[in-house]
């Protein structure tokens, strides 16, 4: 992947969070001033486009999650946003908020939490130590 900016984002990611949370990318977006402060940590287009090649290829352990339409469209959008879906049986409108994104995301934990329970995700091999990353960018 590419390093040092998949090792900033990484750091973005971690740092202040809770152990085990689950942090989306449109939430980083969002805490980055919607996206135009990515320029700032990274070109973050680049590094998940290489973690993509990397699934692509078998070179670590990924899953696909099978969220639902509005569950994945929230947890898309951002923290605050809403998604309105139209209900045909009952002619209506439907508005899903931070409160459904945060269920879908602990549904999203419990899931992984079973799978990694059995047995830990595969990073891929031939990763570099987060120290030696960022030495190299500083240096």
């Amino acid at each position: 992947m590419c390093q040092p900016d998949g090792d900033r984002i990484h750091d973005l990611l971690t740092r202040d969070r809770q152990q085990g949370e689950i942090i989306p990318l449109s939430t980083l977006s969002h805490e980055l001033g919607g996206g135009a402060d990515w320029p700032v940590v990274g070109d973050w287009e680049r590094v998940t486009t290489d973690l993509v090649q990397l699934v692509h290829a078998g070179d670590c352990d990924a899953l696909s999650l099978g969220l639902a339409e509005v569950a994945r469209a929230l947890v898309c959008a951002g923290p605050r946003s809403h998604v309105r879906a139209f209900d045909a049986a009952a002619g209506e409108f439907i508005d899903y908020g931070p409160e459904e994104r945060a269920a879908a995301l602990a549904e999203v934990g419990a899931f992984l939490a079973s799978l990694v329970a059995e047995q830990e995700f595969w990073p891929g091999d031939g990763l570099l130590p987060r120290s030696i990353a960022r030495r190299k960018y500083l240096s």
